[in-house]
């Protein structure tokens, strides 16, 4: 009843759609769950999203959550994510994906979760990393461990918004540095990102690690472009 009347005063908005949430809806409204655009790429190889790295870097497995289209509900979500401190709705994509993945066998190929880290100076900003946020949920599904702290960005690179593909690639190169190597060579690591355009960002990530020899490494994007 309490609740009821908060949310009367000050309507929880769904991060998708932006419309009031009704009782008991966490973050996104029932019908925009449903109309999510899945990738499923857990399920069956996803080309697209191989063919972004083939060539480029080994992984051992490469998953999406959701498809990215501009204007689209996903791109609301990851904007709310990413630029408006809502950290409880990337927490909650953690946790759906980490748990469809878990259904699937995946909690026994990972044991390791890392995130693409922020420059110092854009963290202060922001005060979170969004990466972060989806990792924390999909540990909690998964039961693996995640850390922020092993992989570092030492260059504070400019946006990638509206590079092309051969600028986000010059622009996101030497930009990661791994500050923690230790025991990484008997890690599967899963590196989590927010988005995912050219690739450019995680492969950067990954040519890290293996120059640290880490086991192997698969990859996780919340969204992904075409």
């Amino acid at each position: 009843m309490f609740q009821s009347f908060i949310d009367l005063i000050f309507p929880r908005i769904c991060a998708g759609c932006e419309q009031p949430l009704q009782h008991k809806e966490d973050q996104i409204c029932t019908d925009c769950r449903f109309e999510l655009p899945l990738t499923n790429s857990h399920l069956e190889p996803n080309e697209r999203l191989n063919n972004k790295f083939r060539g480029k870097v080994k992984l051992e497995h490469s998953l999406a959550y959701l498809k990215f289209v501009k204007g689209g509900k996903v791109q609301n979500i990851m904007h709310n994510l990413k630029y408006k401190g809502n950290i409880e709705v990337g927490e909650l994509l953690g946790r759906m994906y980490g748990a469809e993945l878990k259904e699937n066998g995946f909690s026994e190929k990972f044991d390791l979760i890392l995130t693409v880290p922020l420059h110092k100076k854009r963290l202060i900003i922001r005060e979170y990393n969004q990466s972060d946020c989806i990792a924390k949920g999909l540990s909690e599904s998964l039961n693996i461990e995640w850390r922020g702290d092993v992989l570092k960005r030492g260059i504070e690179t400019e946006t990638q918004v509206n590079k092309s593909r051969l600028e986000r690639y010059e622009n996101m190169q030497d930009v990661f540095y791994v500050d923690k190597p230790e025991g990484l060579s008997e890690r599967k690591i899963v590196l989590v990102d927010d988005t995912l355009t050219t690739g450019a960002t995680l492969e950067s990530c990954v040519l890290a690690l293996n120059d640290v020899g880490a086991k192997n490494v698969s990859i996780i994007a919340m969204a992904m472009t075409d």
